[in-house]
């Protein structure tokens, strides 16, 4: 990293351009997930906001915008996004969301283990065994991207209100 005038200059690799056959091995991976989670019965909504709720966890700037957008596609609505960050001190998630998302969280922090008992309990009680592998397997390939996308530096542009 050099500096100029404006501040440092960031030489990071764009990785998914660099290795594109991994990235496009990612890619199919998620494919399968997004097919894995539909035959479980996760609707598109529960599983973006798995996608927020790890890349809030993680950081990643990049992510968050794509999913954001793609929650709201899905029907996500604006006030639960904006609170999805404390989603353990509202009432606006079911029990089933809870889960999935305190499986999320777990699964992007792996070395609580108490957290990750509590949140296998929950889930438990309230996902089937099905549903628990696609929120688990939503959760560890949402994790790759960000960790794609961080690590990039991928930028984040201003889209145009329409």
């Amino acid at each position: 990293m050099s500096d100029t005038a404006a501040g440092p200059v960031s030489r990071r690799v764009f990785i998914d351009k660099q290795s594109p056959k991994a990235y496009h091995a990612l890619t199919e991976t998620a494919e399968a997930v997004r097919a894995v989670a539909a035959d479980a019965g996760l609707d598109r909504a529960l599983v973006e906001l798995i996608n927020l709720r790890v890349s809030q966890v993680n950081g990643c700037a990049y992510c968050l915008n794509v999913h954001t957008r793609a929650a709201l596609r899905a029907g996500e609505t604006t006030q639960r996004l904006g609170v999805l960050a404390a989603w353990r001190d509202t009432e606006l998630f079911t029990a089933r969301e809870r889960a999935a998302l305190a499986l999320a969280e777990a699964v992007t922090e792996p070395s609580n283990a108490a957290a990750q008992e509590s949140a296998y309990d929950a889930a438990r009680r309230a996902l089937t065994d099905d549903e628990i592998s696609a929120a688990i397997w939503v959760a560890i390939t949402i994790n790759a991207f960000n960790r794609v996308s961080i690590m990039s530096k991928h930028p984040v542009r201003l889209i145009p209100q329409q």
